[in-house]
């Protein structure tokens, strides 16, 4: 490739997906890169990724909110479909639905909530994968950025830690699979995030005694006691670099997951 310039919009007219956008990560990057151009399909199963839309949309037209269940095909490939028939093209996906619900010892989850938590933070990443590489095949082009985590090294949330290093996994096998249709396949591996009050709950359960409370605490304090820096990232700094990953300042770079976590390799 060229030596490029960078003095404009980094993703002017670039037709992004980004999924769980109705808060936190996922609306941050929604816009910010609204502000640098891209032409967004914003993706959650809450009502309120209208809200997002609405708001982003009091300054640019092109933006649409699809609610999906990505957990499962039907939802994933509802979205990916959706953003042609508006578009015409799919430039980049970030993959950012995921998150922990409960925090305890492995040998505390019930064979449900292994399931529930594989199914929240693995499989919306693994289905949109699916479904919207067809497309960038076709085109010859596309950037998929998967939002993994920093805990796939940590404590009292296993099963989420197992499901977050399956997207680092598929990660790397799809760069490896993909490059030669012109495919960048990346990651970022986020440390704790401070962020306004959850608009959508987790869905994690009060901690309903103090052992419960323990475990619970246990997890904070191990995520801040392996982070160099001894603090929480902002949003700010979670976004910008799933975005130059996204942006051909990031051309050379695929298979990578990138740590944003203060030290923390995960």
């Amino acid at each position: 490739m060229s030596d490029q310039r960078f003095d404009g919009p980094r993703f002017q007219d670039r037709v992004m997906v980004v999924t769980g956008a109705a808060q936190g990560i996922g609306q941050r990057v929604a816009e910010r890169a609204a502000a640098e151009g891209a032409r967004l399909v914003l993706v959650d199963r809450a009502d309120e990724v209208h809200e997002v839309v609405a708001e982003i949309g009091k300054q640019r037209s092109d933006v649409v909110a699809v609610q999906a269940d990505l957990e499962t095909w039907e939802g994933a490939e509802q979205v990916m479909q959706t953003t042609l028939a508006h578009f015409g093209r799919i430039d980049i996906l970030v993959n950012n639905v995921g998150g922990a619900i409960n925090f305890k010892p492995f040998t505390e989850f019930s064979e449900q909530q292994i399931a529930a938590e594989i199914n929240r933070s693995l499989m919306p990443t693994l289905w949109c994968c699916r479904a919207a590489l067809p497309t960038m095949v076709e085109q010859g082009s596309g950037v998929i950025v998967n939002v993994s985590s920093a805990a796939t090294r940590g404590i009292h949330r296993i099963p989420y830690s197992a499901a977050k290093g399956g997207i680092n996994a598929l990660t790397a096998s799809l760069a490896f699979e993909y490059a030669e249709h012109g495919i960048r396949v990346v990651a970022t591996a986020p440390g704790g995030t401070e962020a306004p009050p959850r608009k959508i709950s987790r869905g994690t359960p009060t901690p309903s005694n103090e052992t419960e409370k323990a475990w619970f605490q246990a997890h904070i304090d191990q995520t801040k006691q392996s982070c160099l820096m001894s603090r929480y990232g902002t949003l700010d700094e979670m976004v910008a670099p799933i975005l130059f990953l996204a942006s051909d300042e990031a051309s050379y770079i695929t298979g990578s997951v990138m740590p944003v976590a203060g030290g923390d390799l995960g």
